[in-house]
């Protein structure tokens, strides 16, 4: 697929041929449209409780809130994540970013329960679709030598989008009501949608004769086919479960003395991860100069010593600040590193391998999240530390099995190959 910016230079046929750096300015819309994006999917989180009593939904079912927007999530990976590789990306983002408008400011208006829960399933499908439609975009449009950096750029932005969506939920929320982080939201993604329209590159898209079901069905074949995407997904399953270990017990021991936290306060404590944002692209310059290998060693070994000072939280804060950095920062790595690698070949398959390796994310969520609960439930703060510890440990285990012996050997081929 050959891409053209604009405004096309005057031989288009030489320009084409050589390769071109991706403009600082594209790589950063493509960071900035990508984080408002998958921030929209987290809003609701620390505004639970105004739903509850707006809506007369107890505090134990209102977690459903959040259950319909993964299950959009889950849903767009699947059936809407790959429309990227069937249609064309700059009209597809478009219609999903006009699409996402309507679900955000519909959110807003709603007075039922039950139109509630669409919204927030349609704001979970289509803020996931527009996410890593634009991070597959941004590989699209790329030249192979700097793809590493303009998708760690693109991460980055979803990072720090993940880490401002409840700071921003919150303040707007305490200032206008939950309803207007909605409808503040609305008009943020319809300001940048019309910004992608102007800015996108235009794609020389052939018309792909495949039909949908078999798009869909080619995705359990790709699952099948390429070992990069075996071995990453495993290492983001396990990956994202360490993540979820720690992010949803954080807030119980902080919540009670001798702490005693609000949640803003607490929220706050995820704002020290910006410096993960930071590496991520750092991450992908890394892995375009052939060294995705050692950035994912070096990442996983930092992602199994961040445990040693987050189990020192009791005694001391700043050690708990010091664990959030190292484990975001590896996290971040490892995660820009692994985008990269799997996005190396197949240009015509790149949406669809973004959407089964966050198959794998999800999964490590949601199974990091209910182990983190029963855990700290049974065995406190330190039984969560040595389980986050155990995954990571996995994770690092796992890697030295199916690329370690191929390092040692052979690191350029095993960074081809794994």
């Amino acid at each position: 697929m050959s891409v053209s910016l604009e405004p096309l230079p005057p031989n288009r046929g030489e320009a084409l041929d050589r390769p071109v750096n991706t403009p600082r300015g594209l790589a950063w819309l493509f960071a900035i449209a990508s984080g408002s994006s998958v921030a929209n999917v987290y809003y609701a989180q620390p505004l639970l409780d105004a739903l509850a009593r707006d809506f007369g939904i107890s505090h134990a079912a209102v977690g459903g809130v959040i259950t319909a927007t993964q299950v959009g999530c889950a849903v767009s990976l699947l059936f809407l994540v790959p429309l990227g590789d069937l249609v064309g990306r700059r009209r597809l983002m478009t219609v999903q970013m006009l699409a996402l408008v309507v679900a955000l400011a519909s959110v807003g208006l709603v007075r039922s329960t039950s139109m509630l829960l669409a919204g927030m399933l349609a704001v979970g499908l289509l803020g996931t679709a527009m996410t890593q439609g634009l991070i597959a975009y941004a590989a699209s449009v790329a030249a192979p030598h700097e793809r590493g950096r303009v998708v760690g750029m693109a991460q980055s932005g979803v990072f720090i989008g993940l880490l401002l969506a409840r700071v921003f939920a919150g303040g707007v929320s305490d200032l206008a009501g939950w309803r207007a982080v909605y409808l503040c939201a609305a008009a943020l993604m319809l300001a940048i949608a019309l910004v992608l329209w102007r800015r996108l590159p235009t794609e020389s898209h052939t018309a792909s004769t495949t039909s949908y079901p078999r798009l869909i069905a080619s995705m359990f074949t790709l699952l099948r086919a390429e070992r990069t995407l075996q071995v990453r997904g495993v290492l983001a399953m396990l990956m994202f479960a360490g993540l979820n270990i720690f992010w949803s017990a954080l807030v119980l021991p902080l919540s009670v003395q001798p702490y005693g936290f609000s949640h803003t306060a607490i929220g706050a404590f995820g704002l020290v991860g910006v410096v993960g944002a930071l590496g991520a692209a750092r991450a992908g310059q890394w892995a375009d100069r052939g060294h995705g290998q050692r950035t994912s060693a070096l990442a996983l070994v930092m992602l199994l010593l961040a445990w040693g000072p987050l189990s020192l939280m009791q005694w001391s804060l700043g050690a708990l600040v010091v664990g959030i950095v190292l484990l975001d920062l590896g996290a971040q790595a490892l995660h820009v590193t692994s985008q990269s690698m799997i996005l190396r070949g197949r240009p015509d398959a790149h949406s669809r391998l973004l959407g089964l390796y966050m198959l794998f994310y999800a999964i490590g969520s949601g199974l990091g999240a209910i182990g983190a609960t029963q855990t700290y439930a049974h065995a406190g703060w330190k039984g969560v530390c040595l389980l986050g510890a155990m995954v990571s440990m996995l994770a690092l285990i796992f890697w030295w099995t199916t690329c370690g012996a191929a390092v040692r050997t052979a690191s350029r081929e095993c960074g081809q190959q794994c």
